[in-house]
């Protein structure tokens, strides 16, 4: 297997803000939403778009500043295992691509790297830990 595309994550400065203006854009997300660190809404085709407050990422990468144009959004793909996580990140790494965050298992369940794509944009690697979320049903 290898990885597929899954989720398209946004740095959001006022998740409040940030959920009216994606809720008026015909997305749902869950009640209460607004005062969380992370929500997610189901996008067309199985995909979905996660928002994650600046705090929320600091938590795990201290050194993250927000940027000061554009380069907000990440692009997050799924693989099938931990190893997998490892594998791609090291092949990518080996390829000559910046590897921004070695893998390490998250607090949320489950493995997660981050590797910058040509253009430096943030691409997550991830998949559920033994014990964590469930995984998906595939598309």
């Amino acid at each position: 297997m290898t990885p597929r595309f899954d989720v398209i994550g946004l740095a959001v400065s006022d998740m409040a803000a940030s959920i009216a203006f994606y809720s008026r854009l015909g997305l749902v997300f869950p009640d209460g939403a607004e005062n969380e660190p992370h929500v997610e809404a189901g996008l067309p085709g199985g995909l979905r778009l996660a928002l994650d407050t600046e705090d929320t990422i600091r938590s795990f990468h201290a050194g993250w500043r927000p940027p000061s144009g554009g380069g907000r959004a990440s692009l997050a793909f799924r693989c099938d295992s931990p190893a997998e996580v490892d594998s791609a990140y090291e092949g990518l790494v080996g390829a000559g691509h910046h590897g921004e965050l070695k893998p390490w298992d998250a607090f949320w369940g489950m493995r997660y790297a981050v590797v910058h794509d040509p253009d430096g944009n943030g691409v997550d690697l991830f998949a559920p830990l033994p014990g964590g979320p469930a995984p998906e049903p595939s598309q």
